[in-house]
């Protein structure tokens, strides 16, 4: 499969296999691409395709919109031809016995990643940098840049698709997160990075510590793989680009900021450069977010803009969020499959996991087993809520293996059919996501796990489980061989 070294390699891969529409008509960034992306996104699949606008007035550089935006084309973004073929990369690379205790499981994460390191794919320098064949520092100005307004009651215009790069004030260790970033005005933006994430927690060091501003960079565009890790869960201290390094083959290649002590991405498009004071915080939103609501206004620290650096040529990338389905659902359908392998070192039970855009992340995990003992599904919905970010979903539904959790309407029957409501719930509360707007306390709330497998006499069972009402194997195998006879 193709592996990309910028932006402008996948837009020409899409472009060859009929994967993006160029749009030439004027449009304007405020609302209107949105509009149109939207429509696009929930069309037809043949319809859905990523999007071009190049015919912005005003502005000297097009926008791509909705390069993720299809099972297929994040497939193709992380270099692979289905993205259950991550899944298998990552497997072969793992050893999947089972680690002795929890100490050990954290142990062999870790160790996953020093496997990337150890084979030559540790980010690289150079000196020269395409990115950088357009500096501004005392003229740089946001308003060059064709920053969407999304929603109508958005507090302004946002960064939608960006790597932000910080490093922790006291270690030193990178941090890259997609964190979008509201404009202020022509050199000031927010940074919207929740209490969780790793950029917040470099915020706290540095106020704690004293250690005065964090510099920062906001990279867009770049290869899409790096651009994809920016939202990956990473554990804390690795590298997100050691991933992206890992997905691409080859190590991502880095180049100095011109005014901030900060290295990105040589490959990028544009690349805004700057400081965060984690003492200064100003008002951010409202946002329409992924939840398909707008996130209310909340105080978020502020970037001051040093230099903006681009491409002689760049593009500008963009997503939108909103009512589901939208780009950021595959997204995350690429994090569900490359980290299944991950979630097996910890609960090596699990089959498989689906997170449907129904549910928004968070709001909803789907998950098959190998169930082997009374309880069993009680210990994987546990394991869960104790493991990274899963701990902020909100219901939990376990299923037995033979169950595609891929198939909503298989699932809802074994769940409707096989749940005893007073029995095979857990009803408690803790951690939920930043923005559930239903909990009764602000990223603290009620959540749930349904245990819709099979029970078994150890669990108090009395009667007898009832067996699937299947085909016989033979009767199957006689038809299928029939089947193109009938003219069905």
């Amino acid at each position: 499969m193709t592996k990309f070294d910028n932006l402008q390699d996948y837009i020409n891969l899409l472009d060859e296999r009929n994967q993006l529409a160029r749009i030439s008509l004027p449009v304007s960034p405020l609302l209107e691409i949105t509009e149109i992306t939207d429509r696009v996104i929930k069309s037809s699949p043949d319809r859905n395709k990523a999007l071009l606008f190049e015919n912005l007035p005003s502005y000297s550089m097009p926008v791509l919109i909705n390069m993720f935006g299809s099972t297929q084309r994040m497939a193709w973004a992380l270099g692979v031809d289905d993205l259950n073929d991550l899944n298998d990369q990552l497997a072969r690379v793992i050893d999947l016995r089972l680690p002795q205790g929890w100490k050990e499981s954290v142990q062999r994460g870790r160790d996953l990643f020093q496997v990337f390191k150890s084979i030559g794919l540790r980010p690289k320098k150079v000196k020269q940098a395409p990115v950088q064949q357009i500096v501004h520092t005392q003229d740089a100005s946001l308003n060059s840049l064709p920053i969407l307004k999304c929603w109508p009651k958005d507090g302004g215009q946002f960064i939608t698709l960006p790597q932000v790069i910080t490093r922790d004030p006291q270690t030193g260790i990178r941090n890259v997160g997609m964190y979008r970033l509201q404009m202020v005005d022509e050199r000031t933006l927010l940074i919207h990075w929740q209490r969780h994430k790793g950029g917040a927690e470099h915020e706290r060091a540095a106020r704690q510590t004293n250690k005065g501003i964090i510099p920062a960079a906001v990279v867009l565009g770049g290869d899409p793989a790096s651009m994809w890790c920016a939202s990956a869960p990473l554990p804390p201290n690795i590298d997100e680009y050691l991933l992206a390094g890992y997905l691409r083959g080859s190590p991502v290649e880095f180049v100095d900021c011109i005014t901030q002590p900060l290295e990105v991405p040589a490959q990028a498009e544009i690349v805004i450069e700057g400081y965060i004071d984690p003492n200064q915080h100003l008002p951010e939103g409202p946002f329409g977010d992924h939840t398909g609501y707008y996130t209310p206004v909340e105080l978020f620290p502020v970037m001051h803009v040093t230099a903006i650096t681009h491409r002689q040529s760049p593009v500008y990338p963009a997503t939108i969020v909103g009512i589901p389905p939208q780009e950021d659902v595959w997204m995350g359908k690429a994090t569900e499959r490359l980290f299944l392998p991950l979630i097996r070192i910890f609960l090596p039970e699990v089959v498989d996991v689906n997170m449907p855009a129904e549910g928004v992340f968070h709001n909803l995990v789907l998950v098959s087993i190998k169930k082997r003992f009374p309880g069993h599904a009680r210990k994987v919905i546990f394991g869960l809520w104790g493991l990274a970010l899963m701990s902020l979903s909100k219901a939990i539904v376990v299923v037995d293996e033979w169950v595609d959790i891929h198939n909503l309407s298989q699932v809802a029957w074994q769940a409707l059919g096989n749940v005893d409501w007073s029995r095979d719930t857990i009803i408690t509360d803790g951690p939920v996501d930043h923005l559930d707007h239903a909990s009764y306390h602000h990223s603290f709330g009620g959540k749930i796990g349904i245990d819709a497998t099979a029970k078994i006499p150890e669990e108090g069972y009395t009667r007898t489980w009832p067996e699937v009402a299947r085909m016989d194997p033979q009767v199957k195998t006689r038809i299928d061989e029939l089947w193109d006879q009938f003219g069905l």
